[in-house]
């Protein structure tokens, strides 16, 4: 397994998937509910911002390997799926809403695999759709894990709401197009199979 510094990045952010979760249920009387949706709030941030660094200097300092090619789109999937199990239960997101998001992520996350399997994985590569579904969903989560009002003008209650519903159509949407540009591949291989 190599170790770089990008990949220190996304071990990072598996590291604070736990915070991020594990705030909620810190006693009342350490923090109070809003505390806890800020302190929430600052780790997802710092993690969704690792996110983003980890693929920069990867890519910048020549450090890409298949072990951070894997690691960090597992990261990004726990650090989404997590959130949104405590947003349902803080009764902030919808639990279908949910389920569409996380069920779409190990959609594709199988797709993937097995399309890497049979040597046709370009076929399912990210594209920008994909790309804006987790623009919504990193922003939607943030907002939804404060919960209040921002600088006293934006509601971060009816924004988040908004932006993770556009997330969970996009979500949709992407997995369609995925399954699309798989499905020749898929029809060939288990035709194969007969």
């Amino acid at each position: 397994m190599p170790f770089n510094f990008p990949i220190l990045l996304t071990w990072l952010r598996v590291a604070l998937i736990p915070l991020v979760v594990g705030v909620f249920y810190l006693p009342d009387t350490w923090l109070t509910l809003f505390q806890k949706g800020v302190a929430s709030t600052l780790v997802f941030i710092i993690a969704a911002v690792t996110d983003w660094f980890d693929g920069f200097l990867a890519r910048r300092w020549n450090q890409t390997s298949s072990f951070g090619a894997f690691l960090d789109p597992v990261a990004d999937k726990l650090m989404v799926a997590g959130a949104l199990l405590v947003l349902v239960q803080l009764d902030r997101v919808n639990a279908v809403i949910a389920f569409v998001i996380i069920g779409r992520e190990i959609t594709i996350s199988a797709l993937r695999e097995w399309m890497a399997l049979i040597g046709a994985s370009k076929s399912v590569a990210v594209n920008s759709l994909g790309k804006i579904k987790t623009t919504a969903q990193m922003l939607a989560i943030p907002m939804l894990l404060y919960y209040d009002i921002l600088f006293g003008i934006v509601d971060t209650k009816i924004f988040g709401s908004w932006l993770l519903l556009v997330a969970a159509v996009l979500t949709v949407w992407s997995m369609l197009y995925y399954l699309q540009k798989a499905w020749p591949m898929i029809k060939e291989e288990t035709e194969k199979m007969e």
